[in-house]
């Protein structure tokens, strides 16, 4: 029987185990966060350093209940795009939307997520043609969001997990596995995430629209996804595992 038409009755001690394992990782998150921005902030600083970045590091300050964090970010300057930056980046994206009808038929799924991210570029390149002045979003305001959504989206994986991954028999080991794989590869893909995307917004805004809606936190969500869909290729555990 294919796993996805697989019946598991949870028992008490099944309940109880997924429980455990929610409050044990949100405890740890939350005892550690503070310590996870100042690491953040560090390799912030050292990527300032060492790539060609006119950025400067920043700290906002937030407090939720009983817990105040420092949240580092990138601040940049708002930079429009010029004539030549704009009629090369629309050039571009003519040419590679065209080229999108040249791939071959193995490659439809890709040409159509091609598509829609050369549209999305598309309307920004409308936008900054006609009302250039009025794009009411700047980098920090962006590089800060992007920092504060990542924060709460680590700290809701014990329980998007709770509810979609612990309710399978996969066994408390390969659960806790997965769920601290989840939580640590996204807290190091954030550095990189923001220096990357500031290389690029430092050149101008034109490309924060589609580095928002794709590379943002669509992309973190996917990289859940993709834990998540990993982990239900795991075998579950055997008759007498479960028994026991």
């Amino acid at each position: 029987m294919h796993r996805a038409l697989a019946h598991f009755r949870l028992g008490p001690m099944n309940v109880a185990a997924s429980l455990a394992l929610l409050v044990f990782f949100s405890a740890i998150w939350l005892s550690v966060l503070p310590r996870v921005c100042e690491f953040w902030k560090r390799v912030l600083a050292w990527g300032v350093l060492v790539l060609p970045l006119h950025a400067r590091i920043d700290v906002a300050e937030r407090q939720f209940g009983f817990l105040h964090l420092k949240i580092p970010y990138l601040r940049l300057a708002a930079i429009l795009p010029t004539l030549g930056v704009w009629s090369l980046t629309c050039f571009v994206t003519l040419l590679l939307y065209a080229a999108t009808y040249l791939m071959p038929k193995n490659l439809t799924p890709i040409a159509y997520l091609s598509r829609g991210i050369l549209i999305i570029q598309g309307s920004a390149l409308v936008y900054f043609a006609l009302w250039p002045i009025r794009f009411p979003h700047t980098p920090d305001q962006y590089m800060e969001s992007l920092v504060t959504a990542m924060l709460a989206l680590i700290s809701v994986v014990p329980s998007l997990y709770a509810l979609t991954y612990y309710i399978f028999d996969f066994g408390l080991w390969k659960k806790a596995l997965l769920t601290l794989m989840t939580m640590v590869y996204l807290a190091l893909f954030l550095p990189p995430q923001l220096l990357l995307q500031a290389l690029v917004l430092q050149t101008t805004v034109l490309f924060m629209p589609v580095l928002y809606i794709v590379c943002g936190m669509l992309m973190n969500v996917l990289l859940i996804i993709a834990f998540y869909s990993w982990g239900m290729t795991w075998s579950f555990r055997t008759a007498r595992a479960a028994i026991r």
